[in-house]
This record gives C-alpha cells, structure tokens and sequence, in this order.
C-alpha cells in the first residue's frame, strides 16, 4: 500500500490537488486519504476507482505499479476476479482461482440479485456435491423440494445430485462463496 499510497500523492500534486480537493471529489475523508498517501490505510478497489478516477486516470495505472510476485496461479486479487457466469442478470459468479486446470473443487463468489418470489426459479441438478456460506444478505436455499432461509455465517453442504436452487426475495444482494466438486474445468476430468 505505501507504493499506491506514494503514487497518489504524487499524481494529486503534479496537478495542483490538495487534499481538500481530492477529498471533495471521492467523498472520501481527508484524513483517510492522508493515512493513504503515507501507506499507514490499505484501500478498497471501489475507492481506489474513485480516486483514479478524480485524478484522470485509469485503475490500472495503479495496479500496475504494484510489484506483485510472479503470477502462478496461487492468488487472485479482488480487482482480478473473473466473470464465470452471468444467468438472466440475476445471478453474477465469478471465478475464485486463477489456474481452475489442476485444482480439485471449485471455488467461486457469487453476487444475487433480489428478485420476487414468484418469479420461475430454475432448479439444477448436476454431478457431485456443493458447499455454500453466505457472506452476506439472506439466501433462500431450495433443495428437495424444501425451502431453507441462510443468514450471513450460515452455510450448507448438500449432493449436487438433488434438485436445487437459490432464491434472493429480499431488497438487498446476497453474496455467497460456493465450492463444488468436481472441477468442470479440470484438465483431466471427463466431460462427456
């Protein structure tokens, strides 16, 4: 963070920034954003897009100047996080590993959209077993024909095998981690 917190210092004062008008034009506190700059704060991705962008540049422009070690597929940043799935915008899933060819189970983060409870809610059946918790917001799991509200810290693990589904009949995104097995992406795994 000392290197991203230094390199917004620099580009805030190479064009005539203070602080002040920094923190007016991310609604960030000047404060935060001086803690920042000396790498005494970490930064969320959305605030770091906030502050490119008040300071005409793309996120990249500091992700880039980040060392990072030589990628090998051990982490996946947050602002790295691939777009596996995207069904009928109401479900958003993205990748939680980069090498998916070698791994065992397969791990993903899943945003929910609310959505009525009456819409059609289309169950899977599918080879394996699958496990879920829920980071945030309440998740209506369907399985068996039953239905099942999980809270934040709840979490279940369930044969993948039976008829299942997952509802959202709230206002607000539930945000899920599920892992499953096995891998569809696996390099050795027969997908006939």
């Amino acid at each position: 963070m000392t290197e991203i917190g230094a390199n917004i210092k620099q580009l805030r004062t190479s064009k005539g920034m203070t602080l002040k008008d920094l923190s007016a034009a991310t609604n960030l506190s000047i404060g935060y954003l001086s803690q920042l700059e000396r790498g005494l704060n970490s930064v969320a991705v959305d605030s770091l897009v906030k502050i490119a962008g008040s300071l005409g540049v793309t996120l990249q422009y500091f992700i880039s100047l980040v060392d990072t070690p030589q990628d090998d597929g051990l982490v996946v940043k947050s602002y790295e996080r691939e777009i596996f799935f995207a069904e009928d915008r109401n479900y958003i899933q993205y990748h939680l590993t980069a090498d998916r060819s070698n791994k065992t189970f397969l791990s993903r983060y899943v945003e929910i959209l609310p959505s009525a409870e009456d819409d059609e809610l289309i169950s899977y059946e599918h080879e394996g077993e699958e496990f879920i918790y829920i980071l945030e917001g309440i998740l209506t799991l369907h399985f068996s024909h039953k239905k099942c509200d999980l809270y934040p810290g709840d979490s279940a693990h369930y044969n993948s095998e039976t008829e299942h589904a997952w509802g959202n009949y709230t206002n607000k995104m539930v945000k899920i981690i599920c892992v499953h097995s096995p891998n569809v992406f696996r390099a050795d795994t027969d997908t006939d």
